[in-house]
């Protein structure tokens, strides 16, 4: 039985991170030791609700000792250990990372990233301008490829799915994180109604069959929303805001409240616009949910604010 099965305090690891000397207890991974010292990380597929993928390789540092590069995400620390996570190499590996993202996905809506690319100079436009919008990935022949000209960069990018009224999956700001597939996995939902297709660059998130969503067997918790960093899974409102140009973030609040539907006590946080709620999220350290929610509490609050009756103005 170890030391964390009978709730006794972990023993500190003693490393070295960025030329400071570091104690942070076993287990820790030196993504968790860099937020300690207000290290600044970028990483897209971590989430502090899920176990890590390593999947976008945005949050990669160097080890001394090691041959490669490491995932800041998932590598934990281990004594002795001597970490750099601002090095020529970290630097070089983060603009190229980054540069194969948004040239082959559309960015514009995932967090921070522009910052990001800005801060390490990152430029996806030398690989060429995008290739315009393809049809549905789901509808491609498998290895069917048409041979590059080199004149533009090949993308994901393609027509937004809107199969129905609460949610849309725009699949051209997709990264294959794996987080939606793990938040309706086995780490949380079970309900498996999405899975990774394909391979190579037609790797994709598909329902099976390639189903339309009502169709699947998606329960529509939403809880793929909670986790997508790029906004490729998005409220349908949201959606339509974004399409019609009112959406900002600036102008919305967030009220924290309980949910009302049942008696588990799940935490909703309501965002706001011009007094309308445009989106709902959970708070992910509430020790009920976890930011998971069902799909009363995460789309079912339109009957707050749809007040207009037939009949009346």
């Amino acid at each position: 039985m170890t030391a964390v099965d009978i709730g006794l305090p972990r023993r500190l690891v003693e490393f070295t991170l960025d030329g400071r000397t570091v104690s942070l207890p076993e287990g820790s991974t030196i993504l968790d030791a860099c937020a300690a010292l207000g290290i600044s990380i970028p990483t897209l597929c971590w989430g502090d609700t899920l176990q890590p993928r390593n999947a976008c390789r945005v949050c990669m540092v160097e080890v001394e000792g090691s041959r490669t590069l490491v995932p800041s995400c998932s590598r934990q620390v281990a004594p002795g250990m001597v970490v750099r996570t601002d090095s020529e190499r970290t630097r070089h590996s983060r603009k190229v990372v980054l540069e194969l993202l948004a040239s082959s996905a559309d960015l514009s809506t995932a967090p921070q990233v522009g910052e990001w690319m800005a801060e390490c100079g990152a430029q996806p436009e030398r690989f060429g301008p995008p290739e315009p919008p393809a049809d549905d990935h789901d509808e491609r022949r498998p290895g069917e490829h048409e041979e590059p000209d080199g004149s533009s960069a090949a993308t994901v990018r393609q027509d937004a799915k809107v199969d129905n009224d609460l949610y849309v999956r725009d699949y051209g700001k997709c990264i294959l994180c794996y987080k939606c597939v793990d938040a309706c996995g086995q780490q949380w939902q079970n309900t498996f109604a999405i899975a990774v297709a394909g391979r190579g660059f037609d790797a994709r998130i598909s329902t099976e069959f390639a189903r339309p969503l009502p169709e699947s067997a998606c329960v529509y918790c939403g809880n793929c929303i909670e986790v997508c960093p790029t906004g490729a899974l998005s409220f349908k409102t949201e959606f339509d805001m974004r399409d019609e140009g009112t959406w900002d973030e600036s102008r919305q609040q967030r009220t924290t409240t309980v949910c009302t539907f049942c008696g588990v006590g799940c935490n909703l946080t309501l965002h706001t616009q011009d007094n309308e709620i445009v989106r709902v999220t959970s708070p992910h350290d509430s020790s009920v949910g976890h930011g998971n929610l069902c799909i009363k509490g995460r789309f079912g609050w339109q009957h707050v604010q749809n007040r207009e009756r037939k009949g009346e103005p």
